[in-house]
């Protein structure tokens, strides 16, 4: 039974069931009034809650109820000395009753804390109430700190303290930010019972300016706030792995001191990297007694640190399991069948991981099968039973057995609790480890007198559903707490903190009742009596209610709009006043809208956003915004029936923040030794375009990365030629947009400089026929050159634009723009005629353009190539009409003359040849030797060349005074003159112009031919024929 009432006779007669067999000592007569007459003790029947915390702004009222015959009388003790409730003009003893109401208005209630206790008298006895404690509740002030910020490595442990004022009662304690959102708590992050947050390891995200611990006074329906604690989680040299040591409780034991009665809470809080979560056996197997033959279960369910690898072994009798199939070993049991003797004993389940271990055991008897009882009787002995009284409540709940009491093998009577107004059939069963035996043949009837209700309806609520109701709502009682016939229910109400009688209605047969003419949202006291024919239940409980909301009568006044930077904003507001709000307040709801950028005059107006926040707040945050923008916002406050008029749109602008990513990126005429860049502004400047930086780099084919190279723009250039690239080699360009704020977003785009020309060939290709003829030559631009933004597919198929072309002899580039969910793309190739497979190879499926370079492929021969999509059981989805694709046939091999043998060999041999003709020229002139120069006379004309015959036109001969002069000091001027007082006789006029001259060494440098240039006013050309250096630099 949930609730149990004694009712016993004056005569001290008790009802006795002995065991074995039924025997009355107590006809309880039938009829009620036969006991209207009989006196009776005090018996006190409602008091209130020995600890009993007083709220200081209501009056005190102590509970104290009685019932007896005659009806009792109460006296009052206070501190353990008597309480004269008449001397003292505030207390007040309630009209046949012992409760008292003290008012405390224009007192302290503190005059009026102590030990009270209640007597209940009359002639046939006395009755006394608990020890009621009245204190009280008090909400002092949280102590004025400064906190510091806390500066911690990323894995290390961290506690926050939280000390809060120490309130009566205790105060709830919660950890929340400063939009009043709790803080989130898992196995890492944790509450201790003190308040106190634990965390056993931070991370980085745990960085955050408002940590706010809270403090909730129930009595007093305050909450205080402690100053906001500020952690900064640094990674300049993060913590590594640790095994796990408890943070709660400190050292190697400790001790909790907990009244008799009452709830001992024990925590522990470990820390460690990673989080530790402790190895626990939840379900423990427990000690069975099973049949010889049967099946026996063991389960063992463990909880476990899942970074952990758990390991589970059973035992008996600390050794290892028989090596027997009857034990069967799952994840959370041990099964075994056919028991016999020999598996008696104890079975222990072990769970290990690599930091801890948990263990259970259980024992485990097998007994012989119980024998089928014979005619004659047979007696059993049995040890360590009980005996099991049930009763059935023919009246209420006719067929159902409930357990009433446990009652000693050693004993044959039983003493029983019983409740009023109940008709009781009884039974007796036998019990003991193994099971319970049958039940006993039921008792005769046995009917309690109806007594008034002993209880009032719980769970009692005033909520209003219209905004002039007041809907009162109970749980009704059971016809068992009835404890008598005409259950019905009384139902008070009375507007609070004004002067006015109780509005009271009694019902039936009914959960609630609707109060109609209301005021809008004003609280309620309301209580619920249970009454039936025999008289009424203690007096009730008050609780408080409110009426029925109504929408919000007024907006927020006094907006402004601080302005943080260029995403951010706060705004604020004077909350609107509680009669205004005409309901149960539960935040405000910010609208806000962006109308255009402040580059426009005009412009869209965007999407509305909402945000609310929750409360009597003041204040919020509109995280997300725009740079470079004007904003329009209004506010609403919202309680439970809905929102209330916006306030008056307010305007604010956003200042200039970082650019948006450039809206494309194109790079087209690819050159030997140049690209074009055309580019298009960001699509959100978020401000005034300061300019643009390029930077690029070589990619080689094993993806590595060459130096970086970096150029800037002023903002109103959308194109640029690159010059002086490497030919057939792959670029990587970053491209951003910047503002005075900073650069944006980069994009990047890849190209490739055109190889030799006379590799590249462009097919044009009939997509239908499979015609291919050849075309001028391009270069091939692979990996996304396309602009990088999104093109929308129109309805229709899923590949459009589908194009070929032939790059060299061996490869063939295909592209196409694809329009669809699927990334299984690849591009497939056969020989035309061929009957093999198709090759096939895969492409990076994203939607839009896409190109693709099919490399090793046989010079001459024609392909059919496609496109296509896959599912995931690789079926085609999509494919392309086929192209057919003709390579060019090998070239023939032209021949590098500069790299021919022979060719090689007659350079050298000329060269040696000259070698000797200078040397035999050197020893000549050594030797005094004259040379004819007549020819060069006439090719110079120089005036100044002296002497000359004027006879003949021929020079005169040099004398040897001057070839005595050392050759490696011999000059020749920049114009490539000769002049007179120089050697008179030079090589240099023997050579074109007047770049000869000789090295240190003797060597000769320049050219050296017989044919010289005149001057163009002479119109005649040397007859000189061409010198073998001149042949060989022809060849060169």
């Amino acid at each position: 039974m949930d609730r149990k009432r004694k009712w016993v006779l004056s005569s001290g007669a008790l009802l006795v069931i002995f065991l074995g067999h039924m025997t009355t000592a107590l006809e309880v007569p039938l009829d009620p009034k036969v006991l209207e007459g009989l006196p009776q003790p005090p018996t006190i029947t409602h008091q209130s809650p020995k600890d009993f915390i007083i709220d200081p702004r209501e009056n005190i009222l102590i509970y104290c109820e009685a019932k007896g015959k005659p009806h009792p009388s109460f006296s009052w003790t206070r501190n353990g000395t008597h309480f004269d409730v008449e001397k003292d003009s505030k207390v007040l003893m309630k009209p046949s009753s012992g409760t008292l109401v003290i008012d405390i208005s224009g007192e302290k209630a503190e005059a009026y804390e102590g030990v009270y206790q209640c007597t209940a008298r009359n002639e046939r006895g006395t009755a006394v109430s608990n020890n009621i404690i009245i204190r009280q509740s008090r909400s002092p002030l949280w102590s004025k700190e400064r906190n510091e910020a806390i500066m911690v490595q990323v894995g290390v442990s961290l506690v926050l303290r939280c000390r809060p004022p120490a309130g009566l009662p205790p105060p709830i304690i919660f950890w929340m930010d400063n939009n009043f959102q709790r803080l989130p708590q898992n196995t890492r992050v944790s509450q201790a019972l003190n308040g106190d947050l634990y965390f056993s390891n931070v991370l980085l995200d745990d960085t955050r300016n408002d940590y706010i611990c809270y403090a909730r006074f129930p009595h007093t329906q305050t909450i205080q706030q402690k100053q906001p604690i500020t952690v900064k989680v640094l990674d300049n040299s993060p913590s590594g792995e640790r095994q796990p040591s408890f943070m709660a409780p400190l050292g190697k034991s400790s001790t909790q001191m907990a009244l008799r009665g009452g709830v001992l809470e024990l925590e522990c809080i470990a820390e460690g990297l990673p989080t530790p979560e402790p190895t626990r056996i939840l379900a423990q197997p427990e000690y069975m007694v099973v049949q010889r033959n049967r099946k026996a279960v063991f389960e063992c369910k463990v909880k476990h640190d899942p970074t952990l690898i758990p390991t589970m072994t059973w035992l008996k009798d600390n050794g290892e399991l028989p090596d027997d199939e009857r034990f069967v070993v799952d994840t959370d049991s041990l099964t075994i069948k056919d028991v016999t003797e020999g598996d008696e004993g104890t079975y222990t389940c072990v769970m290990n991981t690599t930091l801890d271990q948990d263990s259970a055991s259980a024992m485990l008897t097998v007994v012989e099968a119980t024998p089928t009882p014979a005619i004659t009787s047979v007696v059993i002995l049995m040890i360590d039973y009980k005996f099991l009284v049930q009763y059935e409540d023919l009246l209420h709940q006719a067929g159902v057995w409930h357990n009433l009491t446990e009652v000693e093998g050693t004993k044959t009577t039983a003493h029983l609790d019983l409740s009023p107004y109940v008709y009781y059939s009884f039974r007796v069963l036998a019990m003991n480890h193994v099971g319970h035996s049958q039940p006993s043949q039921p008792s005769r009837q046995y009917r309690t007198n109806p007594a008034a209700p002993a209880e009032n309806p719980t769970d009692v609520q005033g909520v209003g559903t219209e905004h002039n109701n007041l809907v009162i709502s109970w749980k009704e009682l059971t016809g068992l707490q009835s404890n008598g016939p005409g259950l019905q229910y009384k139902v008070n109400w009375r507007q609070k903190d004004v002067e006015e009688d109780w509005s009271s209605e009694t019902v039936a047969n009914a959960s609630k009742y609707v109060v109609s003419g209301t005021p809008t949202f004003v609280p309620y006291e309301v209580k619920v009596q249970a009454v039936n024919d025999y008289g009424n239940g203690p007096a009730p409980e008050t609780v408080v209610g409110y009426s029925g909301e109504d929408v919000p009568m007024s907006a927020p006044e006094s907006v402004q709009v601080l302005v943080q930077n260029g995403t951010l904003a706060e705004v604020h507001w004077e909350p609107v006043l509680t009669p205004m709000v005409r309901g149960r307040l539960q935040g405000y709801k910010v609208t806000y809208w962006r109308e255009r950028s402040l580059h426009q005059a005009e412009g869209q107006q965007g999407e509305q956003q909402v945000l609310a926040f929750s409360g009597n707040r003041s204040e919020g945050r509109l995280p997300g915004l725009q740079p470079y923008s004007l904003y329009t916002l209004n506010i609403r406050v919202v309680n439970g029936k809905g929102e209330g008029p916006p306030s008056p749109n307010q305007n604010f602008e956003t200042p200039e923040g970082i650019p948006g990513p450039p809206s494309f990126l194109r790079i087209k005429n690819p050159n030997m030794d140049s690209l074009t860049l055309e580019w298009g502004p960001p699509q959100d400047n978020n401000g005034r375009l300061t300019g643009y930086t390029l930077k690029y780099q070589t990619v080689n084919n094993s993806n590595e990365l060459g130096p970086m190279e970096e150029m800037t723009f002023p903002a109103n250039e959308t194109t640029i030629t690159l010059a002086n690239l490497k030919y057939s080699t792959r670029y990587k360009f970053y491209f951003n947009a910047k503002t005075i704020k900073g650069s944006g977003p980069t994009i990047t785009e890849e190209a490739v400089t055109i190889m030799d020309e006379a590799f590249i060939q462009q097919p044009i290709v009939d997509v239908v026929k499979g015609h291919t003829e050849p075309h001028h030559p391009i270069s091939p631009i692979t990996q996304s050159l396309r602009p990088p933004f999104h093109k929308v597919g129109p309805i229709g198929p899923a590949f459009t634009n589908v194009n070929s072309s032939v790059v060299g002899e061996e490869g063939a580039v295909i592209s196409w723009e694809y329009f669809g969910p699927d990334k299984n793309v690849y591009v497939e190739y056969i020989v035309e005629n061929s009957k093999e497979d198709w090759t096939k190879e895969f492409v990076n499926g994203s939607s839009g353009s896409q190109t693709y370079l099919i490399k090793g492929l046989k010079p001459g021969t024609s392909y059919r190539v496609r496109v296509v999509v896959k599912d995931h059981s690789e079926a085609t989805i999509h494919s392309t009409e086929e192209l057919v694709i003709t390579l060019p046939a090998m070239k023939s091999n032209q021949v590098d003359l500069a790299t021919q043998g022979w060719f090689i060999g007659l350079m050298c041999a000329i060269a040696l040849l000259i070698l000797v003709l200078l040397i035999v020229c050197f020893i000549k002139r050594n030797k005094g030797g004259k040379y004819p120069v007549k020819e060069k006379e006439d090719a110079h004309q120089d005036p100044e060349i002296q002497p000359m015959k004027e006879d003949d036109g021929t020079f005169g001969e040099y004398s040897d005074t001057e070839d005595h002069k050392p050759l490696k000091g011999s000059r020749t001027p920049s114009n490539g003159t000769v002049k007179r007082d120089d050697s008179d006789d030079s090589l240099v006029d023997y050579g074109e112009g007047g770049d000869g001259q000789f090295n240190e060494d003797g060597s000769f440098i320049g050219q050296y031919s017989g044919k010289k240039e005149k001057d163009t006013h002479e119109g005649n050309e040397s007859s000189e024929a061409p010198s073998p250096v001149n042949a060989m630099n022809s060849f060169v």
